[in-house]
Order: structure tokens, then C-alpha cells, then sequence
């Protein structure tokens, strides 16, 4: 008898023979991957869209943030034969790109990739644009005093990126007025430091991930008609930095984080994910100019 009781004692410890009731084993449950930081702002419902371009939004409420990160595929680009830069003939006048960024102390940022010229393999540079090349965007910000800035990465070929290459990219605050932009992937890295006096530890702002195809000399302006498209854009996974106690706490950018943008309208776009890709902010990311 002491015997049994011990055996079950034993069973009863380990769990490995314990039942629910109707005879199912009992199995350990996840932990959610969509749970919030307590106070934590949740994402307006809608937001207004931006005049000028094609573009697939992701962005978070105005909250103690203090960056954004993700993995993401590069697109496959068709561009509109008929949408010739007539300054430039050898270019198009839409121009895919895929960035993150955020608006902090009343600073925008754009930091990402855009498709760009490079330097062929004599140093010369080509006419037409040929890669993913990193570029990073502020606006003026009052407070410090700094002007409006935009600047590519150096033509070289370890800063090239192409149409299919996953890579990992981020923009975060590193120190106050100080946000660090890294893209890593297919044997390549690229960081900068970029000094943007709106973004610090105390402050609070959004972050954002974004799709898109831009158009040439269009900002502000409503889209024009095109038929360039970009397909097997994917993000496999992307995240929120919460600033706690001054350190940056990777988190998920799921779907009870961000307002859903397609701009101009939702019938350019293509986005496909389960619930479980959108636990973890990913998705699937078509754009074409002529509709879906």
C-alpha cells in the first residue's frame, strides 16, 4: 500500500500521467505573444494617409518607444515601361523602398533601403538604378538646431543589397539625439550613428516600417497612375524597442500594436498573414500601381 501511494505521489509530481477532465492530457500553455506593457498607449484606430506615394504602412502609438527592428525579404520590382524619367532616361520615375523610421520631439525620420545607382565595377557610376542601397532621412528639428538631412550609404559593393537578399535592419536610440541604423544580411553590414536631436530616452514617439513605391519629384501630391509593381516583399518578423528604466526591451510589433496604413487605398495592396504571423508582426507584401 505504501508502495502505491508513493508510485502516485511520484505520477502526480512529474504530471506525466495526469488528465484533464474528459481524459485529455494536460499540456503547458504559451506564453501570449500579444500581451501589453502595463500603460502601455495603444495604436489610434486610423490615421490619415500622405500624399505622393504607393505605400504599406506599419505605426506604432505615441508611447515610451525607443525604436524598431525586423527581418525582412527584399522585393522583386516590375517597373511601368512607360514611366521614364525624362531627366534621367536610364530611370524610372518610381523608385521602390523599404524603411523604418518614427517621429520624435516633432523630428520625421525615414532610414531604409531604397533602390539607387551604384558603381560599376570600374568606379563609374551607372545610369540606371541596379541595387538596395541604405539612405537616412530627418527633418529640421527645432531644439538643436539642426537642418534637414538626407544621405545615402557610399556606392560600394558591400553596401549593395538586391531584389531577394533577407536581411535584418533596425533604427534605435543609442543615446539621446542619437539614433543607430543597422542593416545586416547576405554576408554584408551597414551602421550608422545619425545624430537626430528629437529622439531621447525621456522622450516619447512613434516608429513605423514601411513598403513602398515612391515617385519621383511627387511628395505631397496625389499618386500618379502607374503600373509598376513589387512582389515577395515579406517580413518574417518585427519588433518594438520599450525604453525601461533608460535600456531599450525588445518586444513584439504585433497586431494590437500598430495602425494598418495602405495609402492611398487598400486596393493597391496585397498583404497576406495568419494570426500567428501578425502575433509577431509579420506578413506577406505585394504593391501594384494598376490594382490588385
Amino acid at each position: 500500500m505504501t508502495f502505491r501511494y508513493l508510485a502516485l505521489i511520484m505520477c502526480l509530481i512529474s504530471l506525466s500521467c495526469s488528465k484533464k477532465s474528459g481524459g485529455d492530457p494536460i499540456t503547458p500553455q504559451p506564453v501570449p505573444t500579444n500581451s501589453f506593457y502595463v500603460g502601455e498607449v495603444k495604436p489610434a484606430a486610423s490615421k490619415s494617409c500622405f500624399a505622393g506615394a504607393y505605400y504599406r504602412k506599419l505605426v506604432s502609438s505615441v508611447d515610451e518607444w525607443g525604436g524598431i527592428g525586423g527581418q525582412l525579404v527584399l522585393p522583386t520590382i516590375v517597373f511601368d515601361p512607360s514611366r521614364i524619367n525624362p531627366a534621367k532616361p536610364a530611370q524610372f520615375l518610381d523608385n521602390p523602398s523599404v524603411y523604418m523610421g518614427g517621429n520624435m520631439g516633432g523630428q520625421e525620420t525615414d532610414i531604409g533601403l531604397t533602390w539607387e545607382v551604384i558603381k560599376d565595377e570600374n568606379g563609374n557610376v551607372t545610369a540606371d538604378r541596379r541595387a538596395f542601397r541604405p539612405f537616412l532621412r530627418r527633418t529640421a528639428h527645432s531644439g538643436s538646431g539642426q537642418v534637414a538631412l538626407y544621405e545615402n550609404a557610399p556606392a560600394e559593393a558591400r553596401y549593395y543589397w538586391y531584389q531577394g537578399d533577407e536581411v535584418t535592419m533596425s533604427v534605435k536610440i543609442v543615446a539621446n539625439g542619437v539614433l543607430r541604423f543597422t542593416v545586416e544580411g547576405a554576408g554584408k553590414k551597414f551602421e550608422r550613428d545619425f545624430d537626430c536631436g528629437g529622439y531621447t530616452f525621456a522622450g516619447k514617439g512613434e516608429f513605423k516600417r514601411v513598403n513602398a513605391i515612391d515617385q519621383v519629384s511627387n511628395e505631397g501630391k496625389p499618386v500618379q497612375t502607374t503600373r509598376t509593381k513589387v512582389t515577395g516583399g515579406e517580413w518574417k518578423a518585427s519588433y518594438l524597442y520599450r525604453i525601461i528604466n533608460g535600456q531599450l526591451q525588445e518586444t513584439p510589433f504585433h497586431d494590437g500594436r500598430y495602425t494598418d496604413m495602405r495609402c492611398p487605398s487598400a486596393n493597391y495592396f496585397s498583404v497576406f498573414s495568419t494570426q500567428t504571423d501578425r502575433s509577431k508582426g509579420a506578413e506577406k507584401i505585394e504593391i501594384n500601381g494598376a490594382g490588385i
